[in-house]
């Protein structure tokens, strides 16, 4: 029985053997003009076979059964194929009779038409091949029996597809190869391309999971639902990209029901599951880093959100009255803790958690004044809100009444709650006016949560069901809201929990429900890891964990964590204010949010060269340092940008930790101790509870720690010096200070600011005001 928004597996009907299915063959009637042709597919059936006191299913040649005759026995199918980039190759295989004027492509995923571009690449045709060649890519197209092989631009073997006449396995159905099921229930078509994987292959991304960061071994089933927790293989966000150490990767451009499975049914197969009628693949090649890029240029990327946004959110589950919301904003200036937002969960409606856009005016009276006056004091405001609206909330019977709603049977709903439909430009526009009004009211930022239950049951105004709406919800949704967030205000930032590819372009998203343990800190970070190589250059997560009041231990661990990942909040059961715990806490509280705070131009200069490349601000070892075979097994470290590394303690028992170091020569900011890269090393997680270490050659500006960012004072810079060169003053002339007057800060240019000199490293703080006319 499957309930309500589970995970959509579309792979189990592969394994049911009352379907038809088709299996590639060969290559037709291929136009060098167009770049396609079609592929016959072979008909086949799962047939029983007994032998050794076991039962087994093998695939066996069959004849169609179809009447009338008008279905062929082999079909022909379209293949199609485009040239993106010099590292990235396009191929779209057809599961049923369609016409390649007919494809369109409807997702809103693509920022890019992703056209055949043919500039750098060369195309040679044989009888037996079709040869795509770029200097990073060669593509092969074997005609009879097809495949479709990948290597990189020395010609080296990355992939190839898996079909019958490759088996390798001793029964024939146990190895999973490219091919069509026809449910006989159903009567859909669900297609899947197998690729080869190496021994010692290792894959990356998904989307934002909690498990193991290399998925290899692993299914991942992408379908967006509520996680409940970071201790599962659910998604928030699932995101069709994969990446391989081998230096290749592959895209799905879809929002139907997915799955990848990673060499779990088989070690050597990567089975590409997908329930469109069409598959549309881009296949990528290059290092982690350009295929990063190359795949954010065609789903897009993130506008650096905001300065202030980078600064702290303050919450718990929830602030319930005005008095309550100024009470934690002045005590925050009080205890001289750096904050620049307070978030509002559930609770400035009248009844909590029903999303009426207003807050109570018992409980919040003039809230215009208090936003006006929590401005002064330089704070912003976030407001919680969800798409579902339960029967008893006033707005309710307006969104059914004018089909704002998801449709069902009946055109009711088909939950309880009107779930608003996206699809619908009315109802988005009903939507937005809402958000455009708390916005122009003051309020800052809103938070989109939940999003993962569009109903699979439901009808949508695009005139599609659930299968096709539902992953493509969230996207719809985050844009909705970072829309209607800069229309009012010009400043682009949400709160998001669910996602899907092509939401990267709508920042911030945070992790969810984490479970207030050792464990799914962790999780957490492996899932912003993986996040981060799906394309999110922006994420945050909920400091201390969700679901129960947070362990002062486990807490005090995990917040330098927070605040060394682009956006930082604090919420969930309460308490979450330091000063509910004790003087202790309170002073690392502040010291450690002061760190995060002095460190602002280095992360506002990383987030702009981040958003730039679409590259993570919390990124894997191996990210830069594809070369290093250990970086690609840490996965409980980080870089933070390019030139800091954290390595968060998780024990409750531990003080200091084995920290793994890329080649390379690595500073202890807290102690300035040095240290080779290459080796693991016990290092003290010292006065923040957390290793951090800067890259040999860095500069890295700081400034004195506000109590917001509207406070700092950007003229007077603290460079933190990794240099190879004794002295300070001279070397200010290797510098480049730029100002940025869009944000208000200087930076330091992390290309001429590489230090060179004698053999030996010194770090050293130097202060210097840093003026406009230093510019060069």
């Amino acid at each position: 029985m499957r309930l309500m928004n589970e995970a959509l597996d579309i792979s189990t009907e592969f394994d049911n053997p009352t379907s038809t299915f088709f299996q590639m063959e060969k290559l037709n009637n291929w136009d060098m003009n167009s770049l396609s042709g079609s592929i016959t597919w072979c008909r086949k059936i799962k047939k029983a076979r007994h032998a050794f006191n076991q039962t087994s299913m093998a695939y066996e040649d069959t004849k169609s059964w179809s009447f009338p005759p008008d279905y062929p026995e082999k079909p022909e199918l379209l293949f199609s194929s485009f040239r993106i980039s010099h590292s990235v190759f396009r191929v779209r295989i057809a599961l049923r009779e369609i016409a390649e004027s007919q494809v369109e492509d409807e997702t809103g995923i693509l920022v890019d038409p992703c056209l055949d571009d043919p500039s750098g690449w060369q195309t040679d045709e044989t009888e037996e091949r079709i040869i795509f060649s770029s200097p990073s890519m060669i593509v092969e197209l074997v005609r009879n029996p097809f495949s479709l092989v990948i290597r990189d631009g020395n010609g080296n073997l990355l992939t190839s597809t898996i079909h019958q006449h490759m088996q390798t396995s001793l029964r024939n159905s146990d190895e999973p190869v490219c091919e069509i099921v026809h449910n006989q229930q159903s009567w859909e078509k669900r297609g899947r391309v197998a690729f080869t994987l190496s021994h010692d292959e290792r894959l990356y991304g998904t989307g934002e999971s909690f498990t193991s960061l290399n998925k290899r071994g692993q299914t991942a089933v992408l379908w967006s639902q509520d996680a409940h927790g970071c201790q599962t293989e659910r998604y928030y966000k699932p995101v069709p990209f994969v990446m391989s150490n081998r230096g290749w990767g592959l895209f799905l451009n879809t929002t139907m029901p997915a799955v990848f499975d990673m060499g779990k049914t088989y070690d050597r197969c990567f089975g590409v599951y997908a329930g469109d009628p069409i598959i549309d693949l881009f296949l990528f090649t290059g290092t982690p880093e350009t295929m990063l890029t190359e795949y954010t240029r065609i789903t897009g990327r993130a506008a650096c959100p905001p300065l202030w946004s980078f600064g702290l959110w303050m919450s718990r589950i929830t602030y319930k009255t005005r008095e309550e919301v100024e009470a934690v904003a002045d005590k925050m200036r009080t205890e001289k803790i750096p904050c620049d937002v307070i978030h509002i969960d559930t609770g400035w409606f009248e009844s909590d958690w029903r999303c009426d856009f207003a807050f109570s005016p018992t409980r919040f009276p003039e809230p215009e004044a208090m936003i006006h006056r929590l401005a002064e004091d330089g704070y912003h405001i976030s407001l919680w809100q969800l798409p579902y609206f339960t029967p008893r909330n006033p707005l309710y019977r307006e969104l059914v009444e004018n089909g704002y709603a998801v449709a069902g049977p009946g055109g009711r709903p088909p939950t309880d709650d009107a779930i608003l439909d996206f699809t619908n430009p009315e109802a988005s526009v009903w939507y937005k006016n809402h958000i455009r009004n708390l916005i122009s009211n003051g309020v800052s930022a809103i938070k989109a949560d939940f999003g993962e239950a569009a109903p699979l049951a439901g009808w949508y105004a695009s005139g599609y069901d659930g299968m096709k709406e539902h992953n493509r919800y969230p996207l719809l949704y985050n844009k909705a809201v970072f829309e209607a967030t800069c229309e009012a205000s010009g400043e682009g930032v949400i709160w998001g929990r669910s996602a899907w590819a092509g939401s990267q372009r709508y920042p911030v998203h945070w992790a969810g429900d984490a479970e207030n343990t050792a464990s799914a800190m962790a999780a957490t970070l492996r899932a912003g890891l993986s996040l981060g190589l799906s394309g999110f250059t922006f994420w945050s997560h909920d400091i201390g964990g969700f679901v129960k009041p947070s362990d002062k231990a486990l807490y005090r661990r995990w917040l330098p964590f927070g605040m060394l990942t682009s956006h930082s909040r604090c919420h969930g059961a309460p308490p979450k204010e330091p000063w509910f715990y004790d003087r202790e806490f309170t002073d690392f509280f502040r010291y450690t949010v002061e760190f995060k705070y002095r460190l602002m131009p280095y992360i506002m200069a990383e987030s702009i060269a981040a958003a730039n490349k679409g590259w993570p601000m919390v990124r894997p070892l191996f990210f830069h340092y594809p070369s290093d075979r250990t970086s690609w097994f840490v996965e409980d470290e980080y870089l933070f940008g390019r030139n800091i590394l954290a390595a968060p303690i998780f024990s409750e028992d531990d003080d200091a930790r084995d920290v793994y170091l890329p080649p390379g020569r690595w500073v202890d900011i807290q102690t300035d101790a040095v240290y080779e890269g290459g080796f693991w090393h016990m290092v003290s997680g010292g006065r923040l509870m957390m290793p951090v270490f800067v890259r040999e050659g860095t500069v890295v500006p700081l400034v004195e720690p506000a109590c917001s960012t509207s406070r700092i004072d950007w003229d007077s810079v603290t460079l933190y010096i990794c240099s190879n060169t004794e002295g300070s003053g001279s070397h200010y002339s290797s510098y480049a200070a730029s100002y940025h007057p869009d944000i208000g800060l200087y930076d330091i240019d992390t290309v001429s600011g590489r230090a060179v000199g004698a053999d030996h490293i010194i770090c050293r703080k130097v202060y210097s005001l840093v003026k406009p006319e230093m510019r060069q």
